[in-house]
């Protein structure tokens, strides 16, 4: 049986201005869906910005993750929550 798997790919922050007014411990980016999906070329979940040590545990989490059909990030999270792990703290405007 065909399965999807999950990685995350990180795409910021880049701009030095704004990593110099909040910090470098951020990171942001998208998941990337391969396999049992209805494009070629797989599918992407876009991943909003969060502490770096929250990233870092999701995509460890992510790369053993696996379903039978692609999910969404709000199913994606309830299976990490229910696996455990703490809440994701998000980046919030200030």
């Amino acid at each position: 049986m065909k399965t999807c798997r999950y990685s995350t790919i990180w795409m910021g922050p880049i701009s030095l201005l704004w990593t110099q007014k909040n910090g470098e411990h951020w990171c942001a980016g998208r998941i990337d869906i391969r396999g049992n999906t209805e494009s070629e070329h797989g599918d992407e979940i876009g991943l909003p910005m969060m502490l770096a040590e929250d990233w870092n545990r999701l995509s460890h989490w992510l790369n053993s993750y696996k379903t039978v059909d692609p999910v969404t990030l709000d199913v994606l999270l309830e299976a990490y929550y229910n696996d455990g792990y703490a809440e994701i703290r998000w980046w919030k405007k200030k």
